[in-house]
C-alpha cells in the first residue's frame, strides 16, 4: 500500500482512500474503527482519521489488530499513544529499527498485546 508523507503519521492512509481501496462504504471503515477492529489516528487539529497501512494484509485487517486495540482500550491508551507505542523503536536488544508493529506483521500478537498492556 502507498503511504503518505509530510504527516505526523507517515505510514497512514486516509479513510476515503482506504474505503475506495477496500471497495467499502467509508461509514463501514468508521464503524470498524469505533468497534476496535482498526487502529486509526488523527493529525493534530484534523477531523480526518488516518489508518496505518501496516495493519492490513491483502486488504483486510491483520490478525491481532482487534486484540491490540482492545488491550490499549483496557489500559486507557488513546489512539495517538497506541500508534506511538506500536511504532517506537524496540530496545537495544533488537537489531535495526524494529517496532512492535513489525512483530504484529510477523504474527507475534501475544507479545504485542503484552507490550501494549505494559505501556
Amino acid at each position: 500500500m502507498t503511504t503518505t508523507t509530510g504527516t505526523s503519521y507517515p505510514d497512514s492512509i486516509p479513510a476515503t482512500w482506504l474505503a475506495d481501496r477496500l471497495a467499502v462504504d467509508p461509514v463501514k471503515i468508521d464503524v470498524m474503527r469505533r468497534s476496535g477492529e482498526l487502529i486509526a489516528v488523527r493529525e493534530p487539529g484534523s477531523i480526518e482519521w488516518r489508518y496505518p497501512a501496516w495493519q492490513f494484509d491483502n486488504g483486510k485487517p491483520r490478525r491481532g489488530v482487534a486484540r491490540v486495540v482492545a488491550a490499549a482500550r483496557e489500559a486507557g491508551i488513546d489512539e495517538a499513544r497506541l500508534y506511538d507505542v506500536l511504532t517506537a523503536p524496540l530496545g537495544l536488544r533488537e537489531s535495526g529499527r524494529r517496532r512492535l508493529a513489525d512483530l504484529l506483521l510477523e504474527g507475534r500478537e501475544d507479545e504485542v498485546v503484552a507490550a501494549v498492556r505494559a505501556a
